[in-house]
This record gives structure tokens, C-alpha cells and sequence, in this order.
């Protein structure tokens, strides 16, 4: 099945590549790209972003190593909001403009959905406020179940910039403003580029199919049939040596991955189930749900919760149970041969390189963004810091 980009788009053009960006760090492919936009955009994205060898968009594939043609691109792939007469829109100003507008989102929507092996990938980062609105709308009425909705976050201090289009490999300060306006230069590896899903109510089951054959329609009912991304689970199997994430593996050394499995049951093994109600280390390690029970039974949320974060005096307590979770995994060696330093006697400075490689093997092969998800996190200031993981606990799953 082939992904087709299709993006809204005003007179930053960054928002392009950032989606491209996203959607590649998030492991999803691009095919082609379709954007909407008005003339002035359409003169910003040829200006900026299609020169050849030059363009932002060329040197991002040459810089992330992708082939050119693997993208369907170019000049022909910008449509540009026209009038009654034909003329390209400078600007949405006015109803008229907005009509117009709705209707190429409509047009495109319907012609790209067409084609049962492909996926839309509608982005509503760009444009005016109308403009994603409408984007929004189309997909409402025509998207499919492979079909997906998108916007995009960016650091703050990053958005709008003119010189950020994506991060790139090799860090680089550029430009910024504070809040009074006044300069200062900030590294690139400190921007956050995030994709984020958006539930996608869709009706096009409610349109006949002869209607879908003829034409875009004007927007009729709403039907209650909310799209979502399913979820990513998280696989650790000590077993293999392996994780497992966004239908990809990674091996891990077995010290890093019992240090890793570790905080994975921790976060399985939520503290705040009582006693009573405790379950057994294998419903545990393999628990679908994401709440605990406190002792009356009452369900608690583990979103926002940080109680299985520790810091490192109550991590060292537990050297035990680290030990129990390394001889697991380097089962092929005599655990008397096995040495008393390292993983087996943690330090503080050790548990720090540890960690510290452990997000560099997860950014390798899962990519920056899933390595931000995913890292041992820290939380809280020197000596106060307490470390644990982000993801939900229902989306870990460990194989013992």
C-alpha cells in the first residue's frame, strides 16, 4: 500500500518538511506529497523548497541518505486555490475565497481516496486556521479506515523559525528571538519535532456509493465512526535479547537490557496496587490494561502517574533483582565467571553511561522521536532525581 502526503500549506513552508520529518522518525513511509495552497505559496514552496540540489526538500533527502525518486514530488504536486475565472487566489480574504477553498480540499480528497491501495495522510499544520479547518472536513467526509490525520508540534522556541525546516543530523545553532524580541542562538539538537495523531470522525460510509463515484458532495450527516492509530506496544523479550517497537528490532547487550527490563516491570509493577490485590508476576509482566487498584479496589490511572520512578539509592536497593534480570539474559555464560562491577554492582556513574547508551541504541533503531518515548527519563533536580519510563504501561509487554 502506497502513502500519499497531503498538507495544507500558507507562507512557511518549514511545515512541510517538519510533517516529512515526523512522519519518516515515525516510521512511516511518504510515496508522494500533494499540497494545497494559495499563489503566494505556491511561490514560497517553488522558491524554497524545490530548487534542485538546493531546495530544503533536496537536501534533506541527500542529508537522511533517501533517493529522490522514491518520492513523487514536484512542481505539478502544488495545487493552487483558484476563482471562478481560473485565477490563483493571492489569499483566503473573504466567504468566496473560503468556498473555493473547501471545494480543492473536497476535489482532492476525493480523487486520492479513490484508489483503495493507498493511505492519505492528511496533514493540518500549515496554512491559515480556514485552511486546516477545511483540509479537516474532507477527511471527515471521505477518509478510510487506512487513512490518517495529523498535525505537528514543535519546540516552541523553534516554531515559525525561518531558518528551521527539520533537524538535521549534524546539530547547528541558528537565530532565535526571546520574548523581548532580542537574538540569541540555540543548537538544533534541543528542537523537539512531534507527530500528533488526530482522531478522525469519518462519514463516508453514509454516502452512497454512486455518490462517491460521481463527484465530491457538499457535507450532509455525521456518523459516529471514529478512526484512531492503534497504539504501538513495546515487546521485551530477555529471552531473544531483543526489543521490539513500531514492527521493528533492535538486539540489546544483556546489561543494558536487564537495566531496561528492570524499569519496564517497575512500570508493570506499579507500587500503588496494594497488597491484596496484587497480581502474579506473570499477569504482571504481561498486564493489558493501564490502571492499577488501590486497596478499595478503586481504578487508578497510570497516565501522568510517576510513582514507579526511583531515584538511585532506592535503585541500588534493588540490585538484586537487576542481577536476577542480567543472569536471565547471559544465560550462555557461568554466572560465577560473570564480574562483580558493572551492571552487577551499579554505581552512580555507571547507571548513568548505562542509561546513556541504552537512548543512543534506541534512537539508532527506532528513531529520535520513538527515543524520547522510550528512554530511562529523569525527573526532578540533583539529589532529588528519580528515573522510570514514559510509556503507558499498557503498551509494554515482557517476555521473561
Amino acid at each position: 500500500m502506497k502513502n500519499t502526503l497531503l498538507a495544507v500549506v500558507g507562507l512557511s513552508p518549514q511545515v512541510v518538511m517538519e510533517t516529512l520529518y515526523a512522519l519518516h522518525q515515525f516510521g512511516r513511509r511518504v510515496d508522494a506529497i500533494h499540497l494545497i495552497t494559495t499563489r503566494a505559496g505556491k511561490e514560497t514552496i517553488f522558491s524554497t523548497l524545490l530548487p534542485a540540489q538546493e531546495g530544503r526538500y533536496y537536501r534533506y533527502l541527500n542529508e537522511y541518505n533517501m533517493d529522490a525518486d522514491s518520492i513523487s514530488f514536484g512542481y505539478d504536486h502544488i495545487h493552487v486555490v483558484t476563482d471562478v475565472n481560473g485565477n490563483e487566489i493571492e489569499d483566503i480574504e473573504s466567504e468566496e475565497d473560503n468556498e473555493r477553498l473547501i471545494r480543492l480540499c473536497l476535489e482532492m480528497t476525493f480523487k486520492l481516496t479513490a484508489d483503495p491501495d493507498t493511505a492519505v495522510f492528511f496533514s493540518i499544520a500549515g496554512g491559515r486556521k480556514t485552511m486546516s479547518v477545511c483540509l479537516m472536513l474532507a477527511a471527515q467526509l471521505y477518509g478510510r479506515p487506512q487513512d490518517r490525520v495529523y498535525h505537528v508540534l514543535i519546540s516552541p522556541e523553534f516554531e515559525s523559525n525561518r531558518d528551521f525546516f527539520y533537524p538535521p543530523r549534524q546539530s547547528t545553532a541558528i537565530e532565535l528571538c526571546d520574548r523581548n524580541n532580542q537574538p540569541y542562538y540555540k543548537e538544533t539538537r534541543y528542537s523537539a519535532v512531534n507527530l500528533v495523531p488526530i482522531p478522525l470522525l469519518s462519514v463516508r460510509e453514509q454516502l452512497s456509493r454512486d455518490e462517491l463515484r460521481q463527484a465530491p458532495k457538499e457535507p450532509a450527516s455525521l456518523l459516529l465512526n471514529l478512526v484512531r492509530e492503534e497504539p504501538f506496544l513495546l515487546t521485551i523479550d530477555l529471552a531473544a535479547g531483543k526489543l521490539s517497537y513500531r514492527k521493528r528490532e533492535m538486539d540489546l547487550m544483556p546489561a543494558r537490557l536487564a537495566l531496561y527490563a528492570f524499569f519496564a516491570l517497575r512500570k508493570k509493577q506499579c507500587p500503588r496496587i496494594s497488597g491484596q490485590d496484587r497480581p502474579s508476576p506473570n499477569q504482571r509482566a504481561n498486564a493489558p490494561d493501564d490502571t492499577s487498584r488501590d486497596a478499595s479496589g478503586s481504578t487508578i490511572s497510570c497516565k501522568g502517574c510517576r510513582d514507579c520512578f526511583l531515584d538511585f539509592p532506592a535503585i541500588a536497593t534493588r540490585q538484586s533483582e537487576i542481577t536476577e534480570l542480567y543472569r536471565q539474559t547471559a544465560s550462555g555464560r557461568e554466572f560465577t565467571e560473570m564480574s562483580d562491577s558493572g551492571i552487577l554492582g551499579l554505581t552512580a556513574e555507571n547507571f548513568n553511561s548505562y542509561k546513556g547508551k541504552i537512548r543512543r541504541n534506541l534512537e539508532r533503531a527506532f528513531g529520535a522521536q520513538a527515543a524520547a518515548q522510550l528512554q530511562i527519563a529523569s525527573q526532578g533536580r540533583r539529589p532529588d532525581t528519580r528515573y522510570g519510563l514514559m510509556i503507558d504501561r499498557e503498551r509494554i509487554r515482557i517476555v521473561l
